[in-house]
């Protein structure tokens, strides 16, 4: 992480707080200290606050809690933390063992012993094994929780680091992109000076990296341009189907993706470059992010296509749609087992499974229709993730199904060509119920917005029959899609004590598909700032809850949702939580990785975008005059991805203003806030805790 300031010719020139960009500069420094004693002393001198506080941390570390696994060849392997371990165990079992209920763990790292030992603040970041034998892995390593990593090849048969005299792959501090390429090659970028990264701080140029060479000395695969988000590379060792790709990501959105020849020369797999493509053994499957013609067909955003790989190469566009969207539904994602594709689907918000099996199977290819069937997968504001299938040894699946009062249930099952042919659902861990839900109904809402448009929005909590205190939120941007699922912190911080929580399925985010998220772009990105006004008045009409008794919270994109809330619709609001924000939208592309976001809201460089940016753009909007809710405004000195500079700044104009507000910065814990399950429950203890006293919620 750098601490200097970055500048720009272009860059305002009035700001008189840029001074806290200076990320771990001891003047900006100072001032946290002094705005996180404040908020403290504020906050946290209850005994509710430490009851809340320790509740919380207790539901972080459950042992009740379901270790998720993921399957690497015989093994399931897991990440844990608690509060024995805060920093984590990378640990794996057998699935007979895992059955058990009380499996054998075998032990591979220990986060907190390592740390101790080389008196270092690590952050588990994780691993990738290498296949097929998943005897080495690349273990990464954050400090404080920060996006840039070390990278240390691990011995999962010695369980210990391999060192670099023995020939271990390793890696300093950087936001580097590493992939295993063979048994000892990986294809690596990385930050070696000037030229290596691109102007949004991530690698500019791939590299071939041999064991027990350097890799300022390994040979170039593929550079991008430095204005490019990224360059990347990969490699499918699948037997019979071996390819190696690289490519670069021009924008947020956008990429050029090639096939490496025998030769090395790129051949360009020539798809629009603002869709998501997979390919696996014989097929390439082609998502659409914008309308597109094929043979004479035009396919809308977020349409499915298969194609036969090698043919496609040859300029073939022989292809089979395997998912159309509609109105209502659409296409979240997909998985592969050995023999099928499982589709993720979002139907209003709610989640379900199709279970597709190509005609001839996955590794032959053949034109016309997929036998298709649905996978049961529960109630009807359920959400089911596909986890951990390895489709490269069998058909089986790991499925983990939750919804917002329904606790997480973790079952394996194996699929077969039809329903009665598919091996019984097994339930491996249920998780227990961190709240009582008794009396707690989840119901789904649609609000209008400025423009007509319908936008759903759930509404958990007991029904009443007069205003109650409700905390709502929302993110829209970078088509993200808020599903509904069970949290012990938010049920048995806000709804067991009698508060309503409420998630906004606004424009910007990917409920609907592409074109919910496209909507809200750039220009238009004044949509889903109105979609989340519209619910919140929506709330109220209803009877729900009454402005002053609304609190909101965000972060990230969510963040700055939350900034333009504060300055754009005050009024609705009794109180407001930003977290890991965006906020100075006039120099976000100046600072860390946000160069890499002006696909999602501009170039404030740019006097036409500029001309949009800054009729939102929360740190410009502040007022001396306007009347604001309640607010708390947390972040983190370790985020390398939204820069704390937006946060702080933010919070030292309103001061200046002679608005009252609360700061809290984590010195650790990255974008996420927090690097271990104390520093989360107390983060969110405090934000539980303001919302509560500021919008009259008791308990």
């Amino acid at each position: 992480m750098t601490s200097a300031p970055p500048s720009s010719t272009d860059a305002v020139t009035d700001d008189p707080y840029l001074w806290l960009e200076d990320v771990t500069g001891e003047e900006a420094l100072s001032w946290v200290r002094q705005r996180n004693a404040e908020t403290i002393g504020a906050l946290t001198n209850t005994e509710r606050f430490t009851a809340l506080r320790d509740q919380l941390r207790a539901v972080l570390d459950s042992d009740d809690r379901i270790p998720y696994t993921r399957r690497r060849g015989e093994r399931l392997y897991n990440f844990w933390q608690d509060a024995e371990h805060p920093r984590g165990l990378w640990r794996r079992t057998t699935l007979d063992e895992y059955r058990s209920g009380e499996p054998n763990w075998e032990l591979l790292l220990d986060v907190d012993a390592l740390a101790t030992a080389e008196d270092e603040n690590w952050v588990w970041a994780g691993a990738a094994a290498r296949w097929p034998d998943y005897t080495r892995a690349l273990v990464q390593l954050s400090r404080g929780g920060a996006d840039a990593t070390v990278v240390r090849e691990f011995d999962l048969e010695a369980k210990r680091f391999v060192p670099e005299d023995e020939g271990g792959f390793a890696l300093p501090e950087a936001k580097s992109r590493i992939s295993w390429a063979g048994d000892d090659t990986v294809f690596v970028g990385t930050d070696l000076g000037p030229g290596s990264m691109t102007t949004s701080g991530y690698p500019r140029v791939m590299r071939r990296w041999t064991r027990g060479t350097a890799v300022a000395d390994a040979p170039v695969v593929f550079e991008a341009e430095e204005t490019d988000v990224a360059a990347f590379a990969g490699a499918d060792r699948t037997v019979g189907f071996e390819r190696e790709f690289v490519g670069r990501s021009p924008d947020f959105h956008t990429s050029q993706e090639f096939v490496l020849g025998a030769d090395g020369s790129p051949v360009l797999l020539d798809v629009p470059p603002d869709a998501d493509t997979d390919v696996d053994r014989a097929w390439l499957l082609v998502r659409t992010r914008s309308s597109w013609t094929v043979d004479g067909s035009e396919y809308p955003a977020g349409t499915l296509l298969a194609f036969a790989m090698d043919a496609y190469l040859e300029g073939s566009r022989e292809h089979t749609v395997l998912f159309s969207p509609t109105p209502s539904r659409s296409l979240s994602g997909w998985s592969w087992t050995r023999s099928y594709l499982i589709l993720t689907v979002l139907e209003d918000v709610a989640t379900k499974l199709e279970v597709l099996t190509p005609p001839q199977g996955p590794e032959t290819w053949a034109p016309g229709e997929w036998a298709r069937r649905e996978l049961p997968t529960g109630d009807d504001f359920s959400v089911v993730g596909v986890m951990g299938v390895d489709p490269d040894v069998s058909d089986e699946i790991f499925l983990d199904t939750d919804g917002f009062t329904r606790p997480s249930t973790f079952v394996r099952g194996e699929l077969g060509g039809s329903e009665a042919e598919d091996a019984p659902l097994e339930t491996l861990r249920s998780a227990p119920a961190f709240f009582d839900a008794g009396g707690v109904t989840t119901r789904q809402f649609f609000a209008t917005s400025d423009d007509g448009t319908k936008v759903p929005y759930f509404v958990v909590g007991k029904e009443r029959d007069e205003p109650a205190p409700v905390l709502m939120t929302g993110y829209g941007g970078f088509e993200i899609s808020r599903t509904p699922s069970y949290s012990g912190i938010m049920g048995l911080g806000w709804i067991q004590p009698g508060g309503v929580y409420v998630v906004a399925n606004i424009r910007g985010g990917g409920e609907y598909g592409p074109e919910w998220h496209t909507s809200a772009l750039r220009e238009h990105r004044h949509r889903a700032f109105e979609d989340f006004a519209a619910v919140a008045r929506d709330l109220v009409a209803r009877g729900i809850t009454t402005a002053p008794q609304l609190a909101i919270h965000g972060g990230s994109n969510g963040g700055l949702l939350m900034g333009v809330m504060i300055t754009r619709y005050p009024e609705l609001f009794g109180a407001v939580v930003v977290m890991v924000p965006l906020l100075d939208m006039r120099r976000f592309h100046l600072l860390l990785a946000g160069a890499s976001w002006m696909a999602e809201y501009g170039d404030p460089d740019d006097e036409a975008d500029w001309a949009f940016i800054s009729q939102y753009s929360p740190y410009q909007q502040l007022s001396t005059d306007e009347k604001y809710p309640s607010l708390l405004v947390t972040t983190s000195t370790r985020d390398d991805r939204v820069h704390p500079g937006h946060a702080r700044k933010f919070v030292a104009r309103l001061r200046e203003y002679g608005h009252q507000v609360e700061y809290y910065e984590n010195v650790e814990g990255g974008h996420s806030g927090a690097a271990d399950n104390a520093q989360r429950a107390f983060q969110w203890a405090l934000v539980l805790e303001f919302c509560r006293r500021e919008v009259g919620l008791a308990g």
